[in-house]
């Protein structure tokens, strides 16, 4: 593609944290992203390894409490660049277990601590009872779908935005009808799924800040998502 933009999608650990396909969200966003006319390249943050010097999109999945205690040290050792790229606007979309260690700390069943990074202003507990099945929420980029299975039990502070307000399902803890968490274009959430394949607006939603933020904007062609219409449908129609 003659004149065409590069962007840079950072994949966080794709070893110990990509359980449930989670590496699908990569795919449908580099497939997105050459529709949308950008040459997408395709990295990965390996525990102990340099962090790449410069990224466009970051992207990260979810993991058991093991694989969040192996990354644990790492992603404290690279929190500064994290923390610098989610204040300068660079998107990123964190799955379930990243996502609780994006928060202050996860705290395990059996009392065992794994230090967050502190992006989000929440905090996460391990629970008694796995949540686990089809989930549904009302968010700004319409209705989100997605499959959850988690047994942590998460809770934003006081001024922390949701992701999305629970229609079918449990979120964050089963109880504030309230699902992941967001700071400026970075967000964390439950859903697996994978979860973009099946939502392309909010697919297209973080190749749009990637693009703005790096080049200043973005122009969209328009895609035939018929087939992740199909998907959205079987999936609402399914019970919980």
């Amino acid at each position: 593609m003659s004149g065409a933009k590069q962007l840079i999608i950072l994949q966080l650990y794709p070893n110990e944290m990509n359980i449930y396909g989670d590496r699908g969200n990569v795919l449908a966003l580099t497939r997105r992203a050459e529709w949308h006319g950008f040459i997408p390249e395709i990295i990965y943050h390996h525990p102990g390894k340099p962090f790449p010097a410069q990224v466009d999109l970051i992207v990260g999945g979810g993991g058991q409490d093991s694989g969040q205690e192996k990354v644990q040290d790492d992603l404290l050792r690279i929190s500064t660049n994290l923390h610098a790229l989610a204040n300068s606007g660079v998107p990123m979309v964190m799955v379930c277990g990243l996502y609780q260690l994006f928060g202050h700390f996860f705290k395990t069943q059996d009392d065992t601590t794994i230090q967050g990074i502190g992006i989000f202003d929440a905090e996460t507990h391990g629970g008694p009872t796995r949540m686990i099945g089809n989930i549904i929420l009302d968010t700004p980029f319409g209705e989100v779908i997605g499959y959850e299975n988690h047994s942590g039990q998460t809770f934003l502070g006081e001024n922390t935005k949701p992701f999305g307000k629970v229609m079918k399902g449990a979120g964050n803890n089963g109880k504030d009808g309230r699902e992941g968490a967001v700071y400026k274009n970075v967000y964390g959430t439950y859903l697996h799924g994978s979860l973009l394949p099946k939502n392309p607006v909010f697919a297209d939603e973080l190749i749009k800040h990637a693009a703005i933020n790096k080049y200043g904007e973005f122009n969209p062609v328009t895609i035939d998502d018929s087939l992740a219409e199909r998907a959205r449908a079987i999936t609402r129609s399914r019970p919980r």
